[in-house]
């Protein structure tokens, strides 16, 4: 329908909103008598609920007034404001399309800061013109898919395109709710909760470009360090990400983890079906630097946030808490060990000294064939039986009795230092014994799935400030917190926004309930 129609119908208010709701009675008739294909009418039906709830919208703004409080309204700070006489208009964007109201305001001046507006206080306005059902709607789909297939996902559905600088807009603004969102989050109801509490953390790289502006900044050298020249096409700055979670114990034998991890389909499929799903797991990702440059801000931020849920899912320190990483020293030595509680377990994720192991065939085969697959696969048996400093020994007999390259000891004497460096988290009889994970395939999914998936898409690039946007609204979105996390950022901008007015509608949504 024109535009010229629509003021029509909203104009005729409940009549015209009647007549509307009638057409879609004989559309419905008259597709049914024509033999119309049910696509066809789903797609009639769609355009006229859209057309419906832009109408229904429409007429509650009207219903609600213009916010007239007389010619004088008291003002926070107790100061009398004056009516304005200029009525002034604010676009409103909502799930349905434009609307445009009209509302008396206050302050002390035409022209002078407006001090007041009764009506946008009423309707709980959100601060720009997009509506919180489209920024809800929006923005979840922005945490999945580039901005400029939201722009055409939501043109398609609602027949509205917001523009893709808008969406960016929204999104770091959006995100400035996140780290409070965190820090107020209640901890999941302890009945649904695992016996064992599980924290990881890795790093991945996302690809960085330089803000608007910078390249100028940057002075031209003839040599430069790649850490002097900003940041080049194809640059990744690492973020950090982190996960927490609670899981039954599921107790294994050495012998099992071997046979999955070379791949004997029938030892997979029947782990695969007995293995426990994590619960109430939550991922967070930081990527922020210190005045160096350093990383140091967002290890004390993200093992912060993860030594603080600890602390709310396990309070009394009665259920046993795994730290599950990679050999990564500054995950272990700034994080873990500063943020984590005294008592809690390190497990060194199996996968990496495997791949060490791997590295060590490499040294005394010259394939990846059978010979070298053999001496994998005993010596990882004989790790997940607790000798790990059996193996090194050994590994360094057979060096003595084979005529290694200085480049080949070398290597050999590294493979080495990473097990006795790591062995104390590498008791893995003693893990698998107490149902214990071992490998983190979960933060690993968690890295691919948050960074992977959404940001390093053919030819992205990220500003900082849009990347550390990104990752913590897509974060929230995988931890299954989204809608909790629109409810917590409505409330704070309706307490922002709004001081002396209640700061959601809950009284309102009981009683249409």
């Amino acid at each position: 329908m024109d535009s010229m129609n629509a003021n029509e119908a909203a104009g005729n208010g409940w009549e015209g909103t009647r007549r509307k709701l009638e057409d879609l009675f004989v559309l419905i008739e008259e597709a049914a008598r024509g033999a119309r294909s049910v696509h066809q009418v789903e797609e009639l039906v769609w355009e006229s609920l859209l057309f419906l709830g832009w109408l229904l919208v429409e007429q509650f703004i009207a219903l609600s007034g213009d916010g007239d409080e007389g010619e004088w309204l008291p003002g926070q700070d107790g100061r009398r404001l004056r009516r304005l006489p200029t009525r002034h208009r604010r676009p409103y964007r909502s799930m349905f399309g434009e609307h445009c109201l009209e509302r008396v305001v206050y302050g002390t001046r035409e022209g002078q800061r407006i001090e007041a507006v009764p009506l946008d206080e009423r309707l709980r306005l959100p601060a720009g013109k997009y509506s919180y059902a489209l920024q809800q709607v929006s923005q979840e789909l922005a945490t999945q898919m580039p901005f400029e297939a939201v722009s055409k996902t939501l043109e398609g559905l609602l027949g509205q395109r917001i523009p893709v600088d808008s969406l960016e807009q929204g999104n770091r603004q959006l995100a400035d709710s996140v780290e409070a969102f965190w820090n107020e989050l209640s901890p999941p109801p302890p009945k649904e909760e695992g016996p064992i509490l599980v924290v990881s953390a890795d790093h991945k790289g996302v690809p960085m470009r330089r803000e608007a502006g910078e390249a100028s900044a940057q002075p031209v050298l003839a040599v430069k360090q790649p850490s002097e020249v900003g940041l080049r096409p194809g640059t990744k700055k690492m973020a950090h990400l982190g996960v927490v979670y609670s899981i039954e114990p599921f107790v294994r034998t050495p012998e099992d983890i071997v046979a999955a991890l070379f791949r004997d389909p029938s030892a997979e499929e029947e782990a695969s079906a007995k293995r426990p799903r994590p619960a109430h797991k939550r991922v967070r990702g930081c990527l922020l630097r210190d005045e160096d440059g350093t990383t140091a801000t967002q290890t004390e931020t993200l093992f912060g946030w993860l030594g603080a849920e600890v602390a709310a899912r396990n309070p009394q320190g009665k259920k046993p808490t795994c730290v599950l990483m990679d050999g990564g020293r500054d995950l272990w030595d700034n994080g873990a060990a500063v943020h984590l509680p005294a008592g809690t377990i390190p497990i060194l994720d199996l996968i990496h000294p495997l791949g060490y192991l791997w590295d060590a065939a490499g040294v005394f085969f010259n394939s990846t064939g059978d010979s070298a697959r053999q001496f994998v696969r005993e010596r990882v048996l004989r790790i997940l039986q607790g000798e790990v400093l059996s193996v090194v020994q050994g590994l360094r007999i057979m060096a003595g009795r084979h005529a290694l390259s200085d480049h080949k000891r070398e290597r050999l004497r590294s493979i080495c230092a990473y097990f006795e460096n790591n062995a104390a988290r590498m008791d893995y009889a003693r893990y698998l014994a107490a149902g214990y994970p071992i490998c983190s395939g979960v933060i690993e999914g968690a890295c691919r799935h948050v960074v992977v998936d959404r940001m390093e898409c053919s030819g992205m690039r990220w500003v900082m400030s849009g990347a550390q946007a990104m990752l913590g609204l897509r974060t929230v979105q995988i931890s299954g917190l989204w809608g909790d996390f629109m409810a917590a950022h409505i409330a704070a901008e309706g307490q922002r926004l709004y001081p002396g007015a209640a700061a959601n509608d809950s009284s309102f949504m009981d009683k249409a309930a």
